[in-house]
């Protein structure tokens, strides 16, 4: 079954020169700091800002991340880093990023987040609104 899906949201990055390793690739953790800015786009788009989503009493946690390279990225490449909900669980979610330049895709990250109670850091399910709003950029059957 083929699936379709849209992206929560598309960011813009310049790769700044101190992010490229000796070889004039971009050092790998770098890529994770994309995805993270990124989930903050992705909050900003779906609740206002991040502030916002702690107000409906949760925050998020990275349980875990995965990337693969595909092509490397340089110093002043214009990349575009798009956020899309792969799961919505219980307590977690996953974000797929996909960084493209030029159209092309050069890095896709996988990123399990659990959502937690912030006075607590322990895991908790989020509120009806809060499915509400992130349900719509699950995957649907085409």
């Amino acid at each position: 079954m083929v699936t379709e899906r849209r992206a929560i949201t598309e960011m813009p990055v310049r790769v700044r020169y101190h992010e490229c390793d000796a070889q004039g690739v971009v050092f790998n953790a770098h890529y994770l700091s994309y995805a993270d800015m990124a989930s903050f786009e992705v909050e900003k788009a779906l609740f206002g800002s991040h502030r916002e989503f702690l107000a409906t009493g949760l925050d998020v946690v990275v349980a875990e991340s995965n990337l693969r390279y595909r092509l490397p990225c340089r110093f002043e490449d214009e990349l575009v880093v798009s956020a899309y909900l792969g799961h919505l669980g219980t307590t977690s979610l996953v974000f797929d990023y996909e960084i493209r330049r030029d159209g092309q895709l050069t890095t896709e990250i996988r990123t399990r987040y659990v959502f937690v109670d912030p006075a607590t850091l322990r895991p908790t399910p989020p509120p009806g609104e809060v499915i509400a709003r992130y349900t719509p950029f699950l995957a649907q059957p085409v």
